[in-house]
């Protein structure tokens, strides 16, 4: 969960998972939408990979990312259980 945690950090990451929410998109369609290099918004890429955000599926010479949505579902089910526990938790 440290990973996730970490990947979800950075705006651009939080950015890309938005737009990995709406369609799949090609390595280079998602960084086109950034104002950032091309190595920069690969490691971010990276980063939400080894987090097991995104899923990456070469297409030909195409890497397409998706998101993961099991996982996504996963991760907020956690924060608002833990959400619950820190609302209930005596002061």
């Amino acid at each position: 969960m440290e990973s996730v945690f970490h990947a979800l950090a950075h705006p651009a990451r939080r950015q890309a998972l938005r737009y990995l929410a709406r369609e799949s998109l090609t390595a280079g369609d998602l960084a086109a939408r950034f104002d950032a290099a091309a190595p920069t918004m690969s490691r971010h890429f990276s980063i939400l990979k080894e987090a097991d955000l995104i899923r990456e599926e070469r297409r030909g010479t195409s890497r397409v990312y998706s998101l993961n949505a099991s996982l996504a579902e996963e991760v907020l089910a956690s924060v608002m259980t833990l959400l619950a526990i820190e609302k209930d938790a005596p002061e």
